[in-house]
């Protein structure tokens, strides 16, 4: 019986570990599900600000322009394809490559907007790209939250709640003191608040994966599951119409490429905040991968720096090949 009962602990505590340990297939998936959806993610403000900019014109809403509802289903396909990421890899990785669709949506502004790309701009693309790479390569493989029950008990964490209290009272003073009078004068003000919200919308994502994989196999705790599933719907649903308007105004207001850029810094930086202090999925990173993992994100915000701060510059290789002939 003792023998029996060994085994079968340790069969549990084998299964526990593979839980926490995506098969090589799971992450695959994950990685590429997360590189598309941070392209179709990339496209949406650039199609949204067209139909903004076309609405303008004709003088109507943009409610009415199919160029701005196309840019709407894009980010909605989007945020799904994330949301199935979420489901496969960790937070501190799928957030991150949210860098690729900077460059992409630079790129397509370029040609659908007329905005200015030139060569420094496309050097900052090629470093987002390597620095996502970097990231890729490491980041952790495994999982610190991978039922039901541990969610519970980190959503409870006196650290997390006391978190998400100051980013409520700082929603609520950005929402309806600052937003109304610096708003459309300030673009930190608008992307404040999306990238707030993301302290809601990326957890309530990861759990509502974590909360269905009991409900879908009828566990015992399944009822307690889906009230916290229908929660943390309620939460999710909240947030991102909350982000959705604030993401119009700040189109309205500001060119698509800055927003995407600096939106991406800010809103990756408070994700993984959120994420570490809920889920400290950075427990399983080492010394090596965390500097890695550190250099990746610095090399994709400084290629970002590079594709908006100089963007104004007008000047390309061959501006550059004549001043050098002229000196010489």
């Amino acid at each position: 019986m003792g023998t029996a009962a060994a085994a079968a602990a340790a069969a549990a505590a084998a299964a526990g570990e593979g839980a926490r340990s995506p098969s090589p297939a799971a992450v695959s998936l994950g990685l590429g599900v997360a590189v598309v959806s941070s392209l179709v993610n990339g496209s949406t403000f650039v199609l949204q600000k067209k139909g903004i900019v076309r609405a303008k014109r004709r003088g109507t809403s943009y409610l009415t322009d199919i160029v701005w509802w196309a840019g709407t289903i894009a980010m909605a396909v989007g945020q799904i394809g994330n949301f199935l990421a979420y489901t496969a890899v960790p937070t501190v990785l799928v957030t991150p490559l949210g860098a690729l669709g900077v460059p992409f949506g630079s790129i397509l502004a370029s040609y659908l907007l007329k905005e200015k790309l030139n060569i420094l701009g496309k050097l900052g693309c090629l470093l987002s790209c390597a620095g996502s790479v970097v990231l890729i390569i490491h980041s952790p493989k495994s999982e610190s939250v991978t039922t039901q029950a541990e969610l519970e008990e980190k959503l409870t964490n006196p650290v997390f709640v006391g978190y998400l209290c100051i980013v409520l009272l700082m929603l609520l003073l950005l929402i309806f003191w600052i937003a109304p009078a610096h708003g459309p004068t300030n673009i930190m003000v608008y992307i404040s608040i999306c990238s707030l919200l993301g302290s809601f919308t990326v957890p309530s994502t990861k759990g509502i994966g974590l909360a269905a994989q009991d409900i879908l196999h009828n566990n015992p705790s399944s009822q307690r599951a889906l009230c916290l599933c229908l929660v943390l719907l309620a939460v999710l649903g909240c947030s991102i119409i909350v982000q959705f308007r604030y993401i119009n105004k700040a189109l309205e207001c500001f060119d698509s490429s800055v927003f995407g850029a600096i939106y991406y810094v800010v809103f990756t930086t408070l994700v993984l905040l959120a994420s570490a202090i809920l889920f400290r999925e950075w427990s399983n990173v080492g010394l090596v991968d965390f500097l890695g993992m550190a250099c990746g994100f610095t090399t994709v915000s400084v290629g970002i720096v590079l594709i908006q701060v100089f963007k104004e510059f007008n000047f390309n290789l061959g501006e550059m090949n004549k001043s050098n002939m002229k000196t010489d």
